[in-house]
C-alpha cells in the first residue's frame, strides 16, 4: 500500500517514513506543496498524510484540491491546530481523519488501519480480485484460498496482488520493488525473492513462475 507523506519537519518526516515502512507501507515523502501535484499525478496513492503547516502554502489548499478532484485517496491531516472549529473545518474540507501534533507513531498506524476497516464489507467484496481459488481483498489486506483465510504480511499481500492484477505480464524485481518501497527506502538485495518464496509456501509451489533472467509471473488460473 502506497502512502504519500507531506511533511516539512525532517525529523518527524524521517520518523514517520521509517515507522510506516516497518509496518509494510511504501512511503513517498515530500516536503512542500509544489511537489504535491507532481506526486499525485505520477503515482497512485492509497493514503495521504498531510501536514497543514507547509513552508510554501497552507496544506488545506492541497486538501481542497484532492476533494474537488474527487480522487479516491484517504487523507489524514496532521496539524498543531487542535480546536473544535479547526477539526470541523478539516472534516468539511475533505479530511478523513486528523492527528494533533505531537502524535504517537503507533496511533498514526492505528488510524490508517481504522480507515481501512471503515469500508463496508460490500465495498470490500466489490474490490476483491479472483484468480482461480485465490481471492484477494485489497481494502481489508487479506487473502483466501478456496474460501480459507491465508495470513499474509502487508508486503506479501501487495506482491501477490500486483502479480494477479498484471497476470498477463512478467514483472521484474525492480518493478515489484518500486511498487513496495518508497523513495529512498533501503531495499535488501534478496527481499523480493524472500516474498516470492513465502507466497509459494503459503499457497502452492507453482503459483508463481520464475522467468529466468526476466522476473516473475502468476500461474494461469486453475
Amino acid at each position: 500500500m502506497r502512502v504519500l507523506l507531506v511533511e516539512d519537519d525532517h525529523m518527524l518526516g524521517s520518523a514517520v517514513q521509517k515507522h510506516l515502512g516497518h509496518d509494510g507501507f511504501a512511503v513517498d515523502w515530500i516536503t512542500s506543496g509544489w511537489q504535491f501535484t507532481e506526486a499525485v499525478n505520477c503515482h497512485t496513492y492509497d493514503f495521504v498524510i498531510l501536514d497543514l503547516g507547509l513552508p510554501d502554502m497552507d496544506g488545506s489548499v492541497l486538501l481542497e484540491r484532492l476533494h474537488s478532484a474527487q480522487m479516491d485517496i484517504r487523507v489524514i491531516v496532521t496539524t498543531a491546530r487542535g480546536s473544535i472549529s479547526d477539526r470541523i473545518n478539516l472534516l468539511n474540507r475533505g479530511a478523513d481523519d486528523f492527528l494533533v501534533k505531537p502524535f504517537d507513531l503507533d496511533e498514526l498506524t492505528a488510524r490508517i488501519r481504522s480507515l481501512l476497516r471503515r469500508f463496508p464489507i460490500a465495498d470490500a467484496d466489490a474490490h476483491a480480485t479472483t484468480h482461480g481459488p485465490l481471492r484477494l481483498y485489497p481494502l481489508r489486506l487479506c487473502a483466501t484460498w478456496d474460501g480459507v483465510n491465508v495470513p499474509l504480511t502487508h508486503r506479501e499481500f501487495w506482491v501477490l496482488e500486483m502479480l494477479v492484477r498484471r497476470k498477463n505480464q512478467v514483472l521484474s524485481r525492480r518493478q515489484i520493488e518500486e511498487s513496495l518501497y518508497g523513495n529512498g527506502e533501503e531495499v535488501e538485495s534478496n527481499a523480493i525473492e524472500v516474498y516470492i518464496h513465502m507466497l509459494r509456501r503459503k499457497f502452492r509451489a507453482d503459483l508463481i513462475h520464475t522467468i529466468r533472467g526476466v522476473g516473475y509471473t502468476i500461474a494461469p488460473a486453475l
